[in-house]
């Protein structure tokens, strides 16, 4: 019926599978939810450094978070690397845009009209995996858009791709949405049936990228989709 438990766990055992088979980023994605709510959750990635870099090679990091406790980022033997915080970038034209490095899992010209609209002076930061989340609640990137592609335009996201992910940057100060301002809904099942796309910021960005999003055509469906 398309209804979930009050109580269960969803686990992404390798979340961002082509960048796991180019040895790029990838990540393991685990979140407690309760009662519609994402409760904890964490995000294992082999391939980050201590400092939450973009670039590989890492040492490897684990970011959890705990909703109403905050967000913190572990080394893989669990030893504290401090708690996380969004950044506090206010103007557009200083914001880091996260994206897929997956051209297919987006619509690569709606974004690139956003990121002109942003007039940004930073290239977009490519990256697989929800590895992105645990960059933006370092403080790292700013926004991240989950557009749906031309490719699928009926695209559903998947609880899994984004429970752990979505805690992870709200603990940490920031906020997740769809691409139309509704809250992420994690009671329909293992899609998130009633949202379309997805917008994480570090909250300060998050109602102007929405007006973007709105002025492109980017936050509904196709008709007929």
């Amino acid at each position: 019926d398309g209804k979930t438990a009050d109580r269960f766990w969803t686990l992404d055992p390798i979340d961002g599978t082509k960048g796991f088979l180019r040895g790029d980023q990838y990540v393991t994605a685990l979140a407690l939810l309760e009662a519609g709510q994402v409760a904890v959750g964490a995000l294992g990635c082999p391939n980050l450094n201590h400092q939450l870099e973009p670039e590989i090679g890492g040492e490897g990091v684990v970011v959890v978070a705990i909703r109403g406790q905050g967000c913190w980022a572990l080394s893989m033997e669990g030893r504290s690397l401090g708690k996380l915080s969004v950044s506090t970038i206010t103007d557009p034209g200083q914001a880091r845009v996260l994206r897929s490095f997956e051209s297919g899992h987006t619509d690569s010209g709606k974004l690139e009209q956003i990121i002109e609209h942003l007039g940004t002076a930073h290239p977009p930061v490519l990256m697989d995996s929800q590895a992105k989340y645990a960059l933006m609640a370092a403080g790292k990137g700013d926004l991240l858009f989950r557009l749906l592609s031309p490719a699928q335009p009926g695209y559903v996201e998947k609880i899994w791709d984004q429970a752990a992910g979505s805690i992870v940057v709200e603990e940490a100060g920031g906020k997740v949405t769809d691409l139309s301002g509704k809250t992420l809904d994690f009671t329909r099942g293992r899609g998130l049936t009633e949202n379309i796309g997805v917008l994480a910021s570090n909250r300060h960005l998050h109602d102007h990228a929405l007006e973007i999003v709105r002025s492109v055509g980017a936050d509904r469906r196709q008709e007929g989709v």
